[in-house]
């Protein structure tokens, strides 16, 4: 995606014709209040789209005894829901250069209502298995919400509050996560365990007004095209695909684990629907409201310092939670799991700060400046925004299956747990090597950059990203 030049007028509603947030006049004088407008309302959808994507994470905890599934069956279930969110992130993100991001943002909050109707009409025993496969995988369309909000907010915002901007977006959409789990408690707590449909008739309402709002208040931004040479360009280039992995380890590691808290609680820790519900909240909570502060942290320390700093922290965190399941305290466990969160969180901000950062430095690396070097950032970022995001939740989907193996092999959850920390110790020396690794001395600095092109160079301009 790209926003440089103004383009031809398009004939419809809310359409804006020239957008440049570099330009510091035009952002005092009108640009942030409009950005800040259409944050607002992408962060509301984005919002319901993730409690949706989630939803089965909830209605698992309502499947007693009587629905015929085993703890497997279940994790298989969530996943399918996480699936089908990474593969539609790509088609969505270039439907905001296609439809207008306003236009798009009213269509996907309102496509939320199929799964939703879906789950109530299936959502009693005696369904069958496949049947509630299908459903679940209708939930992915909340998935997709994501990659499509984050393009179009990241054409709003100017390169230097694009990690602030981008970590409230995220943030807020990521909420959505906990408040779904926190309803999802209240219906358990006050209808029972047998009233799913409690929670469906809850969220059908919300839905039709996030749609409503984003069509009365959000605009379109006619300059925002999708730019093929730019997709193109991002696929073949490396840097895409370290992004890629590193947003496993942290957006994929927040959302897998969200799907699958309350599950691992009731099946390692013979937790109780109620109790385990009263706890899977508060993880996806904190990691929700850290993911703005890791946003804000990367433009004022660097991305890449922040995402290393990460990546050790979840390493540490999954040595607490593999320790505390050997010993079964659930105390200590809690702890290491909910730090996790924490830091995915922290982490799921600044790997998105890093994005528009790279490709910015990747600019400057090649001679460019000012206006074309920022250009050059947004061209090739927003192209890659959707595909980092959709291979990044592909993450969620490796967890889930790592826990069904994990538990139908031992019974617990330690030997996923284990892999997850063999794939953390990975993302950390991949964020040193790449984004903070300096040449050793000023000689040898020059050496490598003949040797290699201005590679050198790069790292040097990444080290701040």
């Amino acid at each position: 995606m790209s926003a440089p030049k103004p383009a031809a007028a398009r004939r419809g509603g809310r359409w804006i014709d020239e957008w440049d947030p570099e330009d510091e006049r035009f952002w005092a004088e009108k640009g942030e209040r409009v950005a800040r407008r259409n944050l607002l309302f992408s962060i509301l959808s984005e919002h319901i789209g993730f409690s949706i994507w989630t939803l089965w994470s909830v209605l698992v905890l309502f499947m007693g005894p009587e629905y015929g599934i085993d703890p497997a069956g279940k994790f298989f279930l969530v996943s399918m829901a996480t699936l089908v969110g990474a593969c539609v992130r790509v088609p969505y993100t270039f439907a905001v250069a296609r439809f207008g991001g306003r236009n798009w943002t009213v269509v996907s909050a309102s496509m939320l209502l199929l799964p939703t109707a879906a789950a109530w009409i299936v959502m009693e025993p005696g369904t069958s298995y496949t049947t509630f496969m299908l459903v679940a995988m209708l939930t992915g369309v909340g998935g997709g919400n994501f990659a499509s909000s984050m393009t179009n907010i990241n054409a709003f915002f100017p390169l230097r509050k694009k990690g602030w901007a981008l970590g409230l977006n995220a943030g807020g959409g990521n909420i959505g996560v906990p408040v779904i789990q926190l309803v999802g408690l209240l219906v358990i707590a006050t209808a029972g365990d047998g009233e799913p449909r409690v929670l469906l008739a809850v969220y059908t309402p919300l839905i039709v007004v996030a749609a409503a709002l984003a069509w009365r208040y959000m605009d379109n931004l006619a300059p925002v095209t999708n730019d093929t040479g730019a997709a193109k360009e991002s696929v073949r280039d490396g840097h895409t695909w370290i992004m890629s992995f590193l947003y496993i380890g942290t957006f994929g590691s927040f959302i897998g684990y969200s799907f699958a808290f309350g599950l691992v609680l009731q099946n390692q820790f013979d937790r109780t629907p109620l109790q385990a519900a009263s706890i899977t909240f508060i993880g996806p909570l904190l990691g929700s409201l850290i993911r703005p502060l890791g946003g804000f942290w990367a433009d004022k320390y660097g991305g890449a310092k922040i995402t290393l700093f990460t990546f050790a922290g979840m390493a540490g965190a999954t040595g607490v939670v593999i320790a505390a399941s050997n010993a079964e305290s659930l105390a200590v466990f809690l702890v290491g799991f909910i730090t996790l969160f924490v830091l995915s969180g922290l982490g799921n901000g600044s790997t998105y700060k890093m994005i528009p950062g790279i490709y910015h430095a990747k600019a400057l690396a090649r001679g460019l400046t000012g206006e074309e070097a920022a250009a050059f950032g947004r061209r090739l970022s927003g192209a890659a925004i959707g595909l980092i995001g959709a291979v990044g939740a592909v993450g969620g989907l490796g967890i889930n299956l790592a826990f069904r193996e994990s538990f139908l092999s031992t019974g617990s959850g330690t030997r996923a747990f284990a892999a997850f920390l063999v794939f953390y110790a990975a993302c950390f020396v991949i964020t040193w090597t790449v984004y903070l690794r300096r040449p050793a001395t000023p000689a040898k600095a020059v050496a490598d950059e003949k040797a290699d092109d201005g590679d050198t160079e790069q790292r040097h301009a990444y080290a701040g990203v």
